[in-house]
């Protein structure tokens, strides 16, 4: 939904709420998905308030129970789901009322519960499978497209450090995509893809499947279109508070792999990494410490 439907109402009369009308009146503008997804009783725990207030919210803002409430962020979901508009106006609505500092907060303890529950072993199972394949591949192809490219491009990095064949699918002139004309069934294809989804890079996958190149996916549901084609599917929280989601677990995914497949590598992970530590040397590409520098 572009605009989330009550917002405008709440927002003119929280002043004149209670503390708890006010507490359900958060969630609904927090929350907007799951004002039309989860039931009124669910709702209520979540907010930390009794289901009787919540019928209390509706009524309040001129409905005739929490039912036509939730009907109408169903509606909007239906419609289109919620863009980046509408949760732009969420967190607008919520930072207005919780400040800036609280925002900051909400999303720093969002993103660290997030990691934490990576943590568990049937993820960490998986991570290591996504490893394995990369580890055991002649060529690694790795694409993100738009905010997933970050992390796509993150992993290439780590690898080319490490002496691993990788290639990043991306370039100049809509060129990137050529590359993996030259793969094959012994080369995996690493594709990033969160919600809304990038066409191209579900197009480049599928191709991939089609001509027989092992993808290994990193994506934020089970029923995402990468997770239906992938040999190997690493899936990553990605809700915020914020209107844009989170790519800090993708990121850190990324950071992992890289150092699975390196520690895998052995001493021709050490090998290459002497050559480009030689090379920036010679190169002088970073500063000096400030100790090196003063006894220079």
């Amino acid at each position: 939904m572009d605009h989330a439907p009550l917002n405008t109402e709440i927002l003119a009369r929280f002043d004149t709420m209670s503390a708890q009308l006010q507490a359900a009146a958060r969630f609904v503008l927090d929350r907007p998905r799951d004002v039309a997804l989860l039931s009124m009783r669910e709702q209520a725990r979540q907010a930390g308030v009794q289901p009787a207030t919540m019928t209390r919210l509706a009524k309040h803002l001129g409905l005739n129970g929490y039912e036509e409430l939730r009907e109408r962020y169903a509606e909007a979901v239906r419609g289109g789901g919620l863009g980046f508009t509408g949760k732009a106006t969420a967190q607008q609505a919520s930072q207005k009322l919780k400040g800036d500092a609280a925002l900051a907060a909400d999303m720093l303890g969002s993103i660290g519960g997030q990691l934490q529950s990576l943590t568990n072993p049937d993820f960490l199972g998986h991570l290591v499978a996504a490893a394995d394949a990369l580890s055991r591949a002649r060529r690694i192809y790795c694409l993100g497209l738009r905010a997933s490219h970050v992390i796509a491009w993150h992993l290439h990095y780590v690898l080319t450090l490490t002496g691993q064949q990788s290639l990043q699918v991306d370039g100049i002139a809509a060129t990137g995509p050529d590359c993996l004309a030259h793969a094959g069934p012994d080369d995996v294809l690493f594709a990033v893809s969160i919600a809304p989804y990038t066409k191209l890079t579900l197009e480049l996958a599928d191709y991939a499947v089609q001509n027989g190149i092992p993808v290994v996916a990193l994506t934020d549901s089970a029923v995402a279109p990468l997770a239906q084609i992938a040999k190997h599917t690493v899936l990553v929280p990605t809700g915020s508070p914020s209107f844009f989601h989170t790519m800090s677990p993708g990121f850190i995914v990324a950071e992992i792999l890289g150092a699975i497949v390196a520690g895998r590598s052995g001493e021709e992970a050490l090998a290459a990494l002497t050559h480009v530590d030689a090379l920036h040397a010679t190169l002088g590409s970073h500063v000096q410490s400030l100790s090196a520098k003063r006894s220079s």
